[in-house]
């Protein structure tokens, strides 16, 4: 299938920059356009900065600003669901997932990427990838965009297998940093694991790679 558009549907600003950057690059070089289904504000987020330069009052704030230019790093439109973080888990998934089949159908996606529901670590991640898999169940068959997912799990190729999907991101890792660096609240310790890596390192090389699951409805 030839892309028109791509759609990425994670819970958290950052989710974009730390798990499919470099993809997302890779499409917009490729001319293809891309949207970002932010699920929430990140407004119950543990990190404030580091020094500290934002309170559970005004994390929601800071994180909007920061998706903002993160987008603008990835030339990507954002849009925003209105769900609450780490309530996810707690949405009825029926209503969710037709909520989310409207906006995938109106956007004409023909690629959407997530998390792997079962195997992305946290609650939210779980529970909008298992959302996204019955909206994207819902759309008839001829209309049904691809769906690729995003394990995080150390256990995830011992059940999954290897992914279908491998992108060396080497020629956007600028890109990438300049989009995790860009969410200044949330990007401290990633930035520091990064700068201490030798650059031969196979962590670091790791992040240079962006793997995903095919999903086969």
């Amino acid at each position: 299938m030839s892309n028109q558009h791509v759609v990425v549907i994670f819970p958290h600003p950052d989710d974009e920059s730390f798990g499919a950057s470099g993809t997302i690059s890779k499409f917009r070089d490729e001319g293809v356009p891309v949207t970002y289904l932010c699920g929430t504000l990140g407004e119950m987020g543990r990190n404030m900065g580091n020094p500290v330069f934002a309170n559970r009052e005004s994390l929601s704030s800071f994180r909007k600003k920061e998706l903002a230019e993160a987008a603008k790093q990835l030339d990507i439109e954002v849009e925003y669901l209105g769900y609450r973080d780490k309530t996810l888990e707690f949405e009825p998934i029926d209503p969710m997932a037709e909520y989310l089949k409207e906006k995938i159908v109106s956007l004409e996606a023909t690629t959407v990427i997530t998390h792997y529901p079962g195997y992305a670590v946290h609650p939210d991640h779980d529970a909008l990838g298992a959302a996204v898999v019955e909206a994207v169940s819902r759309i008839d068959e001829k209309h049904r965009p691809e769906v690729w997912m995003h394990a995080i799990s150390n256990n995830h190729e011992d059940d999954l297998g290897q992914p279908e999907i491998v992108h060396d991101i080497e020629p956007f890792w600028e890109r990438k940093l300049a989009a995790i660096k860009a969410h200044l609240s949330q990007a401290d310790g990633m930035m520091s694991l990064i700068q201490s890596q030798d650059q031969q390192s196979e962590q670091l090389e790791r992040l240079k790679t962006e793997r995903f699951y095919q999903y086969k409805f």
